[in-house]
């Protein structure tokens, strides 16, 4: 097989940045590594190193723009692109806090973003496709993954005017909901080179899986939801831990920490 081509989107930091970059340096693959901003390019130049301008190649794309990404395939040659999928697509915002203090144009936004543009990617090009028959789609599931882009969600989340909730909304959100919910984020946490990792695995497998949880330890998590269609096991056993046990809880995630750290350690 010859070289196969793969457009990036989201690669100024994090897990965009990773998959990029590993990618550039696994034979076979030329990367094309897109941003909205270009001026945000350094760090990736740092990090990509010898394959700079050989095997990854920098490119401007926003996905809430049809034009720019319509721009971007018609820069390469024969508008070819081998791989685009939920795995290599990683442009996107994050958001939490209670609803009724999110904007409406905040919400949307996202949207544009984390789906519409992904729809926007697809769209273009998916008419470049040989055979249809021959598609091949895996998304690409994430727990925590320790990033600018979380970091910022937080940030923000710490910052928000609570102004438009009730005053207990506003008191589980601040004690309750963002402390435990970092203590989850930093003790499940994996890095973007581990996803990244992952993401070759999959690209380079005979058989993808439609959808692949990179975080083996978060999996028991996620294995609530799918237990009870009702969704009432997965509310319910987060109240009684949060509320009633919280000792336990925070018990459970400082060895799902060591669990985290050793399992990332034998991946590599």
């Amino acid at each position: 097989m010859g070289t196969r081509r793969v457009l990036v989107t989201g690669c100024s930091s994090g897990i965009g940045m990773a998959v990029a970059v590993r990618l550039a340096k696994e034979k076979g693959f030329k990367v094309v590594a897109t941003m909205r901003d270009l001026e945000k390019r350094k760090p990736l130049e740092r990090v990509a190193g010898d394959t700079l301008n050989r095997s990854l190649e920098i490119r401007q794309l926003d996905a809430c723009c049809e034009d720019s990404i319509r721009e971007c395939v018609d820069s390469l040659q024969d508008r070819r692109v081998d791989y685009l999928s939920p795995s290599v697509s990683n442009a996107g915002v994050g958001m939490i806090g209670p609803l009724e203090c999110q904007s409406m144009s905040d919400m949307q936004g996202l949207f544009d973003t984390n789906f519409f543009g992904l729809v926007r990617l697809v769209k273009e090009v998916l008419p470049l496709s040989i055979c249809p028959s021959t598609l091949r789609m895996t998304l690409v599931e994430p727990g925590p993954v320790g990033t600018e882009f979380e970091r910022k969600v937080y940030e923000d989340a710490e910052k928000m005017d609570l102004a438009g909730a009730d005053e207990e909304t506003a008191r589980i959100f601040r004690e309750i909901y963002l402390p435990y919910s970092r203590k989850v984020f930093n003790s499940l946490a994996q890095t973007p080179e581990e996803i990244a990792e992952q993401t070759l695995q999959l690209i380079t497998a005979k058989e993808p899986p439609f959808r692949h949880q990179t975080n083996r330890v978060y999996m028991p998590m996620t294995a609530l939801k799918h237990a009870d269609p009702t969704g009432r096991l997965p509310l319910d056993t987060f109240y009684k831990l949060l509320f009633k046990h919280d000792t336990l809880f925070t018990a459970s995630l400082g060895l799902l920490h060591m669990l985290q750290k050793r399992t990332g350690k034998s991946s590599k």
